[in-house]
């Protein structure tokens, strides 16, 4: 820090969302930082900062505003470069020589926003694998609870000030250039699924090895951070690794993560989770008892699979029905009693041929994606991604496969309103 930028009563300022809102901004240039805080104290008519620091002391709700204020401008592709550039040349080559050479690699950004990390993602691991290996291996799960922050990432279209981070190079290979606007190339988008995900209350992932949440942790309360680190925790793989945001710092829950790097705010999957993880990730209250290990972890996993923001589905090798959590029931309209009926007799039986899906998956054993499914019921028609995995026992045999379904019909339907109206003005339709 340049000692001219030192201000006693901004370090206090600053010191205080560190010790009282696990926001550490001292790794940014105060002479940025002062301009920003100033910028909104400006708007409330604050003129110093220790009158400031009384204000968000006596209204928490202006936390928020602050940091929408501060780190609007931080976001974007490639965001602090350094940290980007170690997650490629050490983390991701990290990831792939501890897989088989087919294995499936699966990535989770937790807080995608607009989508901008996500397709930094994606241009990293295809840059490591190479494009016909990233299509092959790559599954990357991108969530938000902002629908409208969903759907510009799902259209991943940005403009020419949008893309500046990204270096020539990629972004000639990887963007598509419509008008005045950048498109990831569609191709490669095929590999990410994007869904609506609440993380301090939702299910999370499972057996992930790269998971990325950067600056989202710093707009939740410390008892709500402490419940999302052991539901990443849950979400990693053993050997995964958390990518957390320059402004972050863990609060009551390290033993959970080893520092990998500091600097960059990486870290590994650390101890096995405790009991009061176990009462912090299913958001439970009570007295303590004995739990034991394997219980506990069944329980997670199912816990996992029933609360997925994503309706389920398992069904075994014979083309039964075997399970559904409560979304795949709701979506579906199934009953209890439709458990261990064919699933082609049910209602879901009309989207896809399960059996000649099973028998696909019997021959390779390789993940099956459907894309912008259409499906009409008496309900209406709606358009579905459909993910299927092959579930194998310790033998290899194929006992069953789970499906997940996406529902896409808010953007199939926008991208259909789009492609009408751009036809419309280029007078290939009539009006």
């Amino acid at each position: 820090m340049n000692t001219s930028d030192y201000n006693p009563d901004f370090e206090a300022l600053l010191d205080y969302l560190k010790q009282n809102c696990g926001c550490d901004l001292t790794v940014y240039k105060r002479a940025t930082l002062m301009r920003r805080f100033q910028h909104r104290m400006q708007q409330l008519k604050i003129d110093n900062y220790p009158n400031y620091l009384q204000y968000l002391q006596g209204h928490p709700e202006e936390y928020t505003s602050l940091l929408n204020t501060v780190l609007i401008n931080f976001s974007g592709f490639f965001r602090d470069r350094d940290s980007w550039d170690y997650l490629a040349n050490n983390i991701i080559p990290q990831i792939i020589t501890s897989k088989q050479a087919q294995e499936k690699i699966r990535v989770w950004s937790a807080g995608c926003a607009s989508g901008q990390e996500v397709y930094t993602l994606a241009i990293l691991l295809a840059e490591n694998l190479g494009i016909e290996q990233y299509l092959q291996r790559v599954q990357i799960f991108a969530t938000d609870v902002d629908k409208d922050a969903l759907m510009q990432a799902r259209q991943a279209s940005y403009s020419e000030n949008e893309v500046i981070g990204i270096p020539s190079e990629a972004l000639s290979k990887y963007f598509k250039k419509v008008e005045q606007r950048y498109v990831f190339r569609s191709k490669l988008r095929s590999t990410i699924i994007f869904g609506c995900h609440n993380l301090a209350t939702d299910a999370p992932m499972s057996k992930i090895d790269l998971l990325v949440c950067r600056n989202v942790l710093i707009y939740l309360h410390f008892q709500t951070q402490a419940s999302v680190l052991v539901r990443f925790h849950f979400a990693l793989a053993e050997k995964g690794f958390l990518f957390l945001g320059s402004a972050e710092s863990f609060s009551n829950t390290k033993h959970l993560f080893i520092p990998v790097s500091l600097k960059h705010h990486v870290f590994a999957k650390g101890e096995n989770l405790t009991l009061e993880d176990h009462l912090l990730l299913q958001s439970k209250t009570g007295k303590k008892k004995a739990v034991n290990p394997l219980n506990a972890q069944i329980r997670i996993w199912q816990t996992a699979f029933e609360f997925s923001p994503f309706p389920q589905l398992v069904v075994d090798h014979r083309g039964r029905l075997f399970m559904a959590n409560q979304q795949g029931y709701t979506l579906f309209g199934l009953k209890n009693n439709n458990l261990g009926a064919r699933v082609q007799d049910l209602e879901i039986g009309q989207i896809v041929n399960s059996f000649a899906l099973m028998r696909q998956l019997h021959c390779d054993r390789c993940p099956i994606n459907l894309k912008n499914v259409e499906w009409t019921s008496e309900r209406g028609t709606i358009y579905l991604d459909i993910y299927i995995t092959p579930i194998s026992d310790p033998n290899g045999s194929l006992i069953g496969a789970n499906f997940t379904y996406v529902d896409v019909t808010h953007y199939t339907e926008s991208q259909n309103e789009i492609f009408i109206h751009t036809q419309k003005c280029q007078g290939l339709i009539r009006k």
